[in-house]
């Protein structure tokens, strides 16, 4: 029996460097939504602007609770080779500094959220 050929297309996307990630649920998905914030500076006006791009992905509960079982094993593989993830030593300073920035300004936020959300 001969052998049908089949042409397959694939459509690559863009690399994205995601800054901020935030998930949401509903009953039957888990959504993912990447953020990449990249601040803009146009001459003609005189106030900062931010570009903001998507990324979002959509997940059935399972498929999401499977994704979480890989990206432990590929932290735990990474951690042996490359030693423990920590958090950079910036991040740590950007968020005291905000920390100490909120008392200032004398409101009371308990749990300011880090970069990542």
């Amino acid at each position: 029996m001969p052998q049908e050929q089949i042409n397959i297309n694939i459509n690559d996307g863009e690399p994205f460097f995601a800054h901020e990630a935030t998930v949401n649920f509903t009953p039957t998905q888990l959504t993912l939504d990447f953020k990449c914030i990249t601040p803009r500076t146009d001459p003609r006006g005189k106030k900062p602007s931010f570009q903001l791009k998507h990324n979002v992905i959509m997940l059935e509960p399972w498929h999401a609770k499977s994704l979480v079982g890989v990206l432990n094993s590929v932290i735990q593989k990474y951690e042996e080779e490359f030693g423990k993830i920590q958090k950079p030593k910036s991040l740590e300073k950007a968020e005291k500094k905000q920390k100490e920035f909120m008392k200032k300004a004398g409101e009371q936020h308990p749990d300011i959220p880090t970069y990542m959300g």
